[in-house]
């Protein structure tokens, strides 16, 4: 009795020590180990899982444009990083990693083949990879000037833009309208895929304009041009459907160096 009351006296600190010379008699000499719950294992370096992971295996259909355009991606440089040279042949079952390499340095031109800084020869599309699943038409005698800067873009569509650019989120814009209303190209240059093999985007063409920047008109009714034919600017390439999406409309991006960009700040005002 007197040790408690000795207890009593001293209040909280004496508490304290009771209460603390029972955890040490429970455990006897040993102390209880310190756990940071916070510290996870070590994970595996980022960069070797983006190594392993970024490889895409060709399906048919499938151009060196539209892998680049899929994964957000400059074809020239994913070309280079592959050791793909123009005009950039690619085959069903071919493995193609998802990386950009530096492109390599141009020759200089002759004078009397001078040209606009973006243009590149239409000899340099790829053709698309082929097989039993979807056999493109071939277009004869196409073209083979040179695809030139792009002196004015063109809406591609009437209609009121439903929902507009937001970076990642939404690469480009919708604008909306009736099934089978007109699509045209925004600028003159030729169609580098054709098709519905891009998950969320329908039945989709994609038109390069020069080196720079590429067109996507995405949701489509039905394409009226095949890949490797020449377009010019204003003509009517398909029809707006909802292919792909749950309402009408045309979904349409322009990229520079495989990154969007705002097509309203290129497009003329309405």
């Amino acid at each position: 009795m007197p040790e408690i009351g000795r207890l009593r006296k001293s209040g909280r600190g004496g508490l304290l020590c009771l209460t603390l010379g029972v955890l040490t008699a429970c455990g006897g000499n040993a102390r209880a180990p310190v756990e940071d719950r916070m510290v996870r294992p070590a994970a595996e370096p980022v960069v070797q899982t983006l190594q392993r992971s970024r490889q895409y295996r060709v399906q048919p259909g499938d151009t060196l444009y539209s892998i680049a355009f899929r994964y957000g991606l400059d074809y020239r440089r994913v070309a280079a990083a592959n050791d793909i040279p123009a005009p950039y042949v690619i085959h069903p079952g071919q493995e193609i990693r998802l990386r950009e390499a530096a492109l390599p340095a141009r020759a200089p031109e002759p004078k009397s083949a001078a040209r606009s800084p973006d243009a590149e020869p239409e000899t340099h599309r790829p053709p698309p990879a082929t097989g039993p699943e979807r056999q493109k038409p071939k277009v004869e005698n196409a073209p083979t000037e040179p695809l030139r800067a792009v002196n004015q873009w063109r809406w591609p569509t009437k209609g009121a833009v439903i929902r507009g650019y937001s970076g990642s989120l939404h690469k480009g814009i919708d604008i909306g309208g009736r099934r089978g209303d007109p699509v045209n190209a925004a600028a003159p240059g030729v169609v580098v895929y054709a098709g519905a093999g891009i998950v969320g985007f329908g039945e989709l063409l994609i038109v390069k304009h020069n080196e720079l920047y590429l067109s996507a008109y995405g949701h489509n009714h039905r394409l009226l041009v095949a890949e490797g034919q020449r377009v010019a600017a204003g003509q009517k390439i398909a029809e707006k459907g909802s292919s792909g999406t749950d309402r009408v409309k045309l979904h349409f991006e322009i990229r520079r160096e495989g990154q969007p960009v705002d097509p309203q700040r290129l497009l003329p005002r309405r």
